[in-house]
């Protein structure tokens, strides 16, 4: 700086403590700390008031979000999706990027506050799972519907314009990815759309990465954070996905069980045979199945591999924090239809701390309408197992393989030879796949604090803090190459249907994500 505009500017300054002016309070901090932000902050009143303004919008954004069939297998669902997702950070003034990969893209939007505010990257997954049309209570399930209760219990299809001008928080948006993932991705861009059209600015730095394989199990995704580090680094990750827990309050979950997969093939006769020609003669594979699955768990429900819940143990501190989540357990039995619980756990909250094994599907010839009188010729069996960070995947997999083996079964590459067939009578394969990794946040961390703040200025203690659920995330590349915390910013209603047909969003539970994301994106970071 030149001698005379040193001068000039402690004169100023001399000019400014004189006066004691608004100018020197309020301007002369922000040349020595540049991070305090000029973004006003919202009390709790504007906040519901500005997001029930912007409701009857909203809700019409999301229809027309929902519109776009969003299936990851297909190269022409994820560029459409892209495109609309593009087009709105875009209009938001977010500058915006596409990451190439060696599957489908990710597409990055930034916004920076000031150079020096903290950064928090925001996660949304924008595909959905296949469709099957026939399931769906509706002509199409991109094709949303508004849905109200009939006196029957049952739900009916109403006029979708009535929210332009009613909200009733019962209704339900029916379409595919209403609720996983696009219902939360429009909670969160509707409160950006708030903040730009009210001129104020978020409380720090925004970064977000939008996934269009996650159902895919993300298979690109870990190599392009590696590669993208500097891109998409921040000091904070927010999840924006996940259903909320079964009290349907607002919630917050700061860790996420991991995933492995396998497909168990018994192999039977050479080709199905006529039940009444062969039976007592043919062994039926399905009999030698059920004998081998039933072993997996005793009567109790737990997982009789050995050492399955190795290095799980929960200190009385932890379970006194994890069972303050308000839960009868009465109730959630009555909900589910059972008498029984697994006893891996006391409680709810204490059996999603551990690692579960699934069966997820189970095939063998043909039933229903199509129903034939023969002996199968094999029968798939699919696995799925939940992991915890105290678990390792690979482990897990090898005991249930060893399991098979020590049954007497051999296990062919694929399909089983002439030589297998004349040498064995208990045949199989078996092939598994390691998915997403788990991960766990310390609620009591900064990340837990900010978050904490912003849930309790609109939501007083009505909200739920979870130390884990019970579903995957591929949230791993992000923590473990950024080194960063994560928390999930939990929106729709646990009765949501996801992944299943007449998947739905709770008009309620919609409107309180919006006013949760404008409340967090409102709250600076201390």
């Amino acid at each position: 700086m030149k001698i005379s505009s040193l001068l000039n500017f402690y004169s100023d300054f001399d000019l400014f403590w004189k006066r004691k002016s608004f100018a020197f309070y309020f301007l002369v901090p922000l040349l020595f700390f540049p991070q305090i932000s000029l973004a006003q902050k919202l009390s709790s009143k504007e906040i519901i008031t500005v997001a029930k303004e912007k409701f009857p919008a909203a809700i019409f954004d999301l229809i027309s979000f929902l519109q776009l069939p969003n299936d990851g297998h297909f190269e022409n669902e994820i560029e459409q999706n892209l495109k609309w997702c593009d087009s709105v950070f875009s209009e938001l003034k977010f500058k915006t990027q596409v990451i190439k990969t060696e599957g489908a893209p990710l597409l990055f939007a930034e916004k920076k506050v000031h150079e020096n505010s903290n950064t928090i990257l925001f996660y949304l997954q924008i595909d959905g799972q296949p469709v099957d049309t026939t399931k769906w209570n509706q002509p199409n399930p991109f094709l949303p519907v508004l849905k109200e209760k009939d006196e029957a219990d049952n739900w009916t299809i109403i006029d979708s314009r009535r929210a332009e001008k009613e909200f009733n928080p019962e209704w339900r948006i029916f379409a595919r990815s209403a609720s996983d993932s696009k219902g939360p991705a429009m909670s969160f861009i509707s409160a950006l759309q708030i903040l730009q059209e009210r001129k104020e600015k978020p409380a720090f730095n925004i970064k977000v990465i939008m996934d269009f394989q996650e159902e895919l199990g993300s298979p690109s995704l870990p190599r392009a954070v590696s590669e993208n580090r500097k891109l998409l680094n921040a000091d904070m990750l927010f999840i924006m996905d996940g259903t909320r827990h079964l009290s349907n309050l607002p919630t917050l979950t700061f860790g996420a069980r991991g995933i492995a997969t396998a497909t168990l093939k018994v192999f039977g006769p050479r080709y199905p045979l006529h039940s009444g020609q062969y039976g007592n003669f043919a062994p039926n594979p399905v009999f030698e199945t059920a004998r081998l699955l039933s072993g997996l768990k005793d009567k109790n429900g737990k997982v009789t591999l050995e050492g399955f819940y190795e290095g799980i143990e929960l200190s009385e501190k932890e379970k006194t924090q994890l069972n303050s989540i308000p839960e009868n357990l009465d109730s959630i039995k009555s909900r589910l239809g059972i008498a029984k619980i697994d006893a891996v756990g006391a409680t709810y909250q204490e059996a999603l701390q551990y690692p579960s094994l699934n069966i997820r599907g189970l095939n063998a010839a043909w039933v229903g309408n199509e129903v034939r009188t023969i002996i199968p010729a094999e029968v798939v069996v699919e696995i799925d197992m939940r992991l915890v960070p105290e678990s390792d995947g690979e482990r897990l997999m090898q005991l249930l393989k060893s399991h098979i083996e020590n049954q007497g079964y051999h296990l062919a590459d694929s399909i089983p030879s002439e030589e297998d067939r004349k040498n064995y009578s208990k045949l199989a394969s078996f092939k598994y796949r390691l998915g997403s990794d788990p991960f766990r946040t310390d609620m009591d961390s900064p990340i837990g604090t900010h978050l904490e703040k912003a849930m309790r200025k609109v939501f007083a203690d009505d909200f739920i803090k979870m130390r884990t659920t019970g579903g995957s995330q591929p949230m791993a590349p992000f923590i473990k190459t950024l080194d960063i915390p994560a928390v999930s910013i939990r929106i729709p209603n646990p009765d949501n249907n996801i992944h299943s047909p007449n998947e739905n969003l709770r008009l309620g539970n919609f409107l309180e994500g919006i006013i949760t994301c404008l409340a967090i994106l409102n709250e600076p970071i201390e």
